[in-house]
């Protein structure tokens, strides 16, 4: 039976064993809504990097980058981390350099000793449910959170993952339990829970990104599977 757990913030990853496992990477709040809306959308690849300087070399080369500080587009990046933007027609094709407060981050540790990260957001869960049952390997949630804080909204896709799961994995440990827990009570509204009470959602609120709120709370947008491959995120 496949294994599951959840690490609800990258600062606690030291704690759990990645190697032998697929870690699924989810920062809902925009980072990895934004690979999974446009890679689906006809973005060819998206190359996560932890910091700006390393974007701005991709940028030196004629790469399309994108990202944020704290919530706002870096200044010299083409576009930020609106997953609008990064479904416009003229990224089709190309690749994108992201760097983000917390997602990017999150994946660069992943990456590091899993066996295959994959990007996860709510409008792809499904996918990866299918994948896993596939693949039999045991798994590693992690959820980006907010600067070292577990957040609502990723908290919530490990649970919805883990709800599609549950008849067919073991749940070893108690984040993941939380998660569940969490998810089965706010499934029926989850738009609204997240946007009326995830700290981060508050935080886009007061940077006008209410309709990135609505459309990252959506389950099942889209049917991809975003996986790392070498430095870049595609579709498989």
């Amino acid at each position: 039976m496949i294994k599951i757990e959840t690490c609800l913030t990258p600062e606690i990853l030291h704690l759990h064993q990645l190697e032998g496992k697929i870690a699924v990477v989810t920062d809902v709040l925009r980072a990895t809504s934004c690979m999974v809306a446009g890679l689906n959308a006809g973005v060819k690849s998206v190359i996560p990097v932890k910091k700006v300087e390393e974007a701005l070399t991709y940028a030196a080369k004629g790469y399309v980058t994108a990202g944020e500080r704290g919530g706002v587009k870096v200044e010299e990046f083409t576009i930020g981390n609106s997953p609008y933007e990064h479904m416009e027609e003229a990224y089709h094709g190309k690749s994108i350099c992201m760097t983000t407060t917390n997602g990017t981050v999150a994946i660069d540790a992943a990456r590091k000793s899993a066996d295959q990260v994959v990007i996860g957001a709510l409008l792809n869960v499904s996918s990866i449910g299918r994948y896993i049952k596939e693949q039999q390997k045991d798994v590693i949630i992690i959820c980006a959170g907010w600067k070292g804080n577990p957040s609502l909204e990723d908290t919530l896709f490990a649970g919805a993952l883990v709800d599609q799961l549950k008849d067919e994995v073991e749940i070893t440990d108690d984040a993941t339990y939380m998660a569940l827990s969490q998810y089965q009570s706010a499934k029926n509204n989850l738009s609204e829970v997240i946007q009326n009470h995830a700290s981060h959602a508050k935080r886009l609120s007061g940077l006008k990104a209410q309709n990135d709120l609505a459309f990252c709370a959506t389950e099942d947008y889209c049917d991809v599977l975003p996986i790392l491959n070498g430095d870049e995120i595609t579709i498989k």
